[in-house]
């Protein structure tokens, strides 16, 4: 498919792979961190793995009261955190084949971290330096660059017609409330991406399991990690 490609997904916090392949497969990745925040959910935690099985980091965050704010709105409970959470990744990654590699790159990127008050800001600093690692070089921006719109589905169309894109690449939960009629109309192309077919590759503590954060991935297979991927 030629033409512009574009996803509008909420930052998470040291998302999955697939949320990197999908940054890859388009020419511009929005962060749409300009709707509601929701609670137990990837926007402020992720999971690793460790020899007790996969745990989470979780950032901490101040919601009391601010249930329906919207993500770029939610700060950060505890400053404390970013110490914490590289504390833990250097002690269940330190034999990771290449957590050396990229340890002083990632420490950085938690250092200033730290600094940071608002998660999406977090999640953006830390999405850009993954994106680095990984070698992708797609447009990152976010949802409030753009003149937003009321609707799930208006809103994706509108940002798609700013952003001058002529096909919206959606992860597959997306079909559940997706208008496809509306990006039809507007003259805009709908792909759906599809996250199967992932191969295992070199991964500590066993069983295997695919849905933890791409650091893992990263830590494990180094230089290679592109080729455990899907649009590399």
């Amino acid at each position: 498919m030629s033409g512009k490609r574009i996803a509008i997904v909420q930052s998470n916090y040291i998302p999955w792979k697939g949320y990197f392949d999908l940054i890859h497969a388009v020419d511009e990745f929005v962060l749409l961190d300009d709707v509601q925040y929701t609670r137990r959910d990837w926007r402020n935690r992720n999971r690793i793995k460790t020899p007790q099985g996969a745990a989470w980091l979780t950032i901490p965050v101040q919601t009391k009261g601010q249930y329906l704010e919207p993500i770029k709105a939610i700060t950060v409970s505890d400053p404390s955190w970013a110490a914490r959470h590289w504390r833990t990744l250097t002690t269940h990654y330190t034999k990771a084949r290449w957590f050396h590699a990229y340890a002083e790159r990632l420490e950085q990127a938690y250092g200033a971290c730290a600094a940071d008050t608002h998660l999406s800001a977090i999640n953006h600093r830390l999405i850009v330096a993954i994106c680095e690692i990984l070698g992708i070089g797609t447009k990152l921006s976010w949802s409030m660059d753009y003149a937003l719109t009321e609707g799930k589905t208006e809103r994706l169309v509108e940002i798609c017609r700013q952003a001058e894109a002529d096909i919206y690449v959606s992860g597959p939960a997306a079909s559940a409330y997706m208008e496809v009629d509306r990006f039809r109309q507007a003259g805009i192309e709908l792909a759906w991406f599809d996250y199967a077919g992932y191969p295992a590759y070199t991964q500590l503590y066993p069983p295997f399991e695919h849905s933890v954060s791409v650091l893992d991935l990263i830590f494990n297979e180094g230089p290679d990690a592109a080729r455990y991927m899907l649009t590399f």
